[in-house]
C-alpha cells in the first residue's frame, strides 16, 4: 500500500498535509484498506473533514479557472488568485458534502453500530470472533459472548451484554473509550484491557496503558466502589455483583497480575485453556463454556480437587482421558454429557 499520512497529528500543519496527501491519493484511486484508513482519518478530528473540505474546493476551483484561461494567453488583470477563505456558503456546502459522503461511506462500513438495538456482535459457544470498530479499535470476542456497541460525537460506548471480550482502544482524548459490565464502567483513552462478565463478578485485567473503573448501575447486590479506581497495566480487579450467603457485600479486589496469569487469562484468544492449580470445578466450568458438550462432577469430592494444565479449548477428550489415567476418575459418556466421578 502506498504511504499514507499520520494519522494522530493534531498540528494544523501537518493536517493540511495529511489532507493534500488523501487528495491526491483520493484522486488516484483508494484501495480497499486506504479507504477504511481514509473514513479512520476523518473521524478522528472534526478539523480533519473541514480542512479536506477547503483544500477540494480549492482545489476545484483552480482546476475551473485553469480551465477558463486560453493556454499561452497573457495573464489576465481581472485574475485574482485564490486565497485561503473563511466559511462561506460555497465551503459549507462541500464541507456539508463532505460530510454527507463520509456519513454515508461510515454507514455502509459499520451501520450497525450506529443504529441497532440488537447486539452489536455475537458469539455463540465455541467461537471467537474479531470486531474492527470504525475508530481502529478492535474487539475480540471470546466464546459465547455478545457486545452493543454504540459511538457518538463525544463518546466511544460499548456495553459487555454477556461473555468476555478484549478491547484495544485507538487513541482519541476527545473521545473516550467506556465499556460497562454488570453496573460497572471502564473508560479509557488509548489502552487494552479484557473484561469478563461473570454471573456473580465482573473482572477487569489491563494489558496496556491505564483505565479507570467506576460503578455506574445499580444491582442486586450494590457494588461497594464509592469512588473510581483507576488501574494500570499488569494489574485486575475482581468486583462482585451479586450477593451470596457467603459475601452479602464483599470488597472489590484489586491485585497485581504476574505475566503468567495475564498469558493464562488471554490464553482464550489462541482457542487455549490453560489452567494452575486450579480446583476442578472450575476447570470443568471453562471447559464447559467452550464447549456444547457439557463435563458435569457427578462425585462431589472431585469438585476441589487441584489441576494444571494446557488444552485446546475444544479439547474435551484429551482432557477427560488424562484425568481417567492419571486422577482415577470414571468416566462416563451421555449424547451431550461427560459425566464424572472417582473411581470405586
Amino acid at each position: 500500500m502506498a504511504w499514507t499520512p499520520e494519522q494522530t497529528s493534531y498540528d494544523p500543519e501537518e493536517i493540511e498535509a495529511s489532507a493534500a496527501v488523501w487528495l491526491t491519493l483520493r484522486d488516484r484511486g483508494l484501495s480497499v484498506a486506504e479507504t477504511a484508513e481514509f473514513m479512520r482519518w476523518l473521524q478522528q478530528d472534526p478539523r480533519h473533514a473541514e480542512v479536506f473540505a477547503q483544500l477540494e474546493a480549492t482545489w476545484k476551483d483552480l482546476s475551473r479557472l485553469s480551465a477558463a484561461q486560453p493556454s499561452g494567453a497573457p495573464p489576465d488583470p481581472d485574475f485574482i488568485a485564490p486565497r485561503p477563505r473563511r466559511p462561506t456558503a460555497i465551503r459549507r456546502l462541500a464541507i456539508f458534502t463532505l460530510g454527507a459522503a463520509t456519513t454515508l461511506a461510515i454507514g455502509l462500513l459499520g451501520f450497525r453500530l450506529a443504529t441497532q438495538t440488537t447486539p452489536t456482535a455475537v458469539t455463540p459457544v465455541g467461537a471467537l470472533q474479531t470486531l474492527d470498530l470504525p475508530d481502529g479499535s478492535i474487539v475480540r470476542l471470546n466464546t459465547d459472548s455478545a457486545i452493543d456497541v454504540r459511538f457518538a460525537d463525544a463518546e466511544r460506548r460499548v456495553r459487555l451484554v454477556r461473555g468476555e471480550a478484549h478491547f484495544s482502544v485507538a487513541p482519541d482524548p476527545k473521545r473516550p473509550f467506556l465499556v460497562a459490565a454488570g453496573g460497572i464502567s471502564v473508560r479509557a483513552v488509548g489502552t487494552a484491557f479484557n473484561v469478563r462478565l461473570r454471573e456473580e463478578a465482573v473482572e477487569v485485567i489491563v494489558t496496556h496503558g491505564r483505565v479507570g473503573v467506576e460503578r455506574v448501575e445499580p444491582t442486586p447486590a450494590p457494588l461497594p466502589l464509592a469512588q473510581p479506581v483507576e488501574l494500570a497495566a499488569g494489574e485486575k480487579i475482581i468486583l462482585p455483583i451479586t450477593a451470596t450467603p457467603k459475601a452479602p457485600g464483599a470488597a472489590p479486589i484489586v491485585a497485581a497480575v504476574p505475566p503468567a496469569e495475564i498469558e493464562r487469562a488471554l490464553a482464550w484468544q489462541e482457542r487455549r485453556v490453560e489452567f494452575e492449580s486450579l480446583p476442578l470445578e472450575q476447570v470443568v466450568a471453562e471447559f464447559n463454556r467452550h464447549n456444547r458438550r457439557q463435563i458435569v462432577i457427578v462425585d462431589p469430592a472431585l469438585k476441589s480437587r487441584p489441576f494444571s494444565g494446557t488444552f485446546r479449548a475444544d479439547g474435551i477428550d484429551a482432557f477427560v482421558a488424562l484425568l481417567s489415567e492419571s486422577f482415577d476418575v470414571k468416566v462416563e459418556l451421555t449424547p451431550n454429557e461427560v459425566r464424572l466421578s472417582l473411581q470405586r
